[in-house]
């Protein structure tokens, strides 16, 4: 299934497998902008394995966005939790950043969850100026750690133990319905 957005300019469709290794170099050039803030440990951090995508695509939780020629421009990855669509990265190629397809990446992702889903959630670095502000421009609102559930919990205390360095991060959800309004890209 194809998705073209308000301009017809670029197509949201499910992944595919040949996808994988553009997939990769988009998570590694985005990841570049984390050492211009200081976060190097981050920037350096392998992209997703070619058999975890594999994994998530099967499941039905691998989304590109294309451009005219098919080439992906940005990707998200989700899984179910705790009854949530919970964006487990999302991230656009910088030179196709800035101009809203990631927020509707989000959107078209958040359109095909199955009709019992009445939120998103994700996790992101707190201050890091295109994560946690970013999605709070998408309609995004903070989580206490209290209230997450059983699942959730689990996502956020592994990425402790597996996401490099120590800058803070935030556990975020948003109503599924509610489209997002942002402009620019975010990367988790």
């Amino acid at each position: 299934m194809a998705i073209a957005n308000m301009r017809g300019m670029t197509l949201f469709r499910e992944a595919r497998a040949t996808d994988f290794p553009a997939l990769q170099r988009i998570e590694q050039s985005a990841g570049r902008a984390f050492a211009s803030i200081g976060m190097a440990a981050v920037a350096e951090d392998e992209p997703p394995s070619l058999e975890t995508l594999g994994a998530v695509r099967r499941a039905g939780h691998a989304w590109v966005a294309v451009d005219g020629d098919d080439r992906p421009l940005a990707y998200l990855l989700s899984a179910l939790v705790d009854g949530a669509l919970h964006i487990e990265q999302v991230s656009v190629a910088p030179a196709s950043a800035r101009r809203g397809i990631g927020a509707a990446l989000i959107d078209v992702v958040a359109s095909q969850a199955p009709s019992e889903v009445a939120f998103l959630t994700l996790t992101t670095f707190r201050d890091v100026p295109w994560n946690a502000p970013y999605y709070l421009r998408l309609g995004f609102t903070e989580i206490d750690a209290e209230a997450l559930g059983e699942e959730l919990s689990r996502v956020v205390d592994h990425e402790s133990r597996t996401i490099p360095g120590t800058a803070p991060r935030v556990t975020m959800r948003r109503p599924r319905d509610r489209p997002a309004t942002g402009s620019s890209d975010g990367v988790s």
